[in-house]
């Protein structure tokens, strides 16, 4: 081998080496899927944090490229309705392979506690779980009386219940069974699942 060709191989060999190699985890432009468990959308905010922040949805399946992957379990991505064309969803429901399949939301049965109540509280509960009939999934706002108030969410559906966590003014919950006097619902911000009078939600 010439002298000119030996120098022209060395320089492609070094000018290989000198290629950077970004991993998925470094830089940013790679791409992920929206994987939820019930097959919902995922819900796009506009800072990393939950709350009132809530600027779009991501089907189930949905592509988006990444920026970002936060330790706090937040992953910045682009969005064009975002502030400076970016926003943030939760890590846990993002996966680096295009989903195949998309489960169905099914309705949670409640198990009836055991209660102290009175046998008429009783009675009235077992009316309320014999009237549950399934439904397509739609949203409900909490409506308490008083607009500084909040809404309880319960364990089962009797005021005598135990109240698992209270909703403000204005908090979407989505309906997975109805029955006469309550609906049974899920907070999509914790996948708490609990049970809400009908007279204190309207229909989104």
């Amino acid at each position: 081998m010439s002298k000119r060709a030996a120098s022209l191989l060395l320089a492609l060999i070094l000018a290989a080496t000198m290629v950077p190699v970004f991993s998925q985890g470094e830089g940013y432009g790679w791409t992920m899927y929206v994987y939820t468990d019930n097959g919902k959308t995922l819900n796009v905010r506009s800072s990393p944090s939950t709350g009132n922040n809530v600027i779009g949805r991501l089907n189930f399946g949905a592509a988006v490229s990444v920026r970002m992957t936060m330790a706090s379990g937040w992953t910045c991505i682009d969005y064009a309705a975002g502030d400076g064309g970016v926003a943030y969803v939760q890590s846990r429901f993002l996966v680096d392979y295009q989903p195949g399949y998309r489960p169905q939301p099914q309705p949670v049965v409640t198990p009836v506690p055991s209660s102290d109540g009175t046998a008429a509280d009783i009675a009235a509960m077992n009316a309320e779980f014999r009237s549950a009939q399934k439904v397509s999934p739609f949203i409900v706002v909490a409506r308490p009386t008083r607009a500084s108030g909040w809404v309880n969410l319960r364990w089962a559906p009797s005021m005598q219940t135990e109240v698992i966590s209270t909703c403000r003014q204005g908090k979407e919950l989505t309906v997975l069974t109805a029955m006469n006097n309550w609906y049974q619902v899920e907070d999509p911000s914790t996948g708490m699942i609990g049970f809400i009078s009908r007279q204190y939600v309207y229909r989104k």
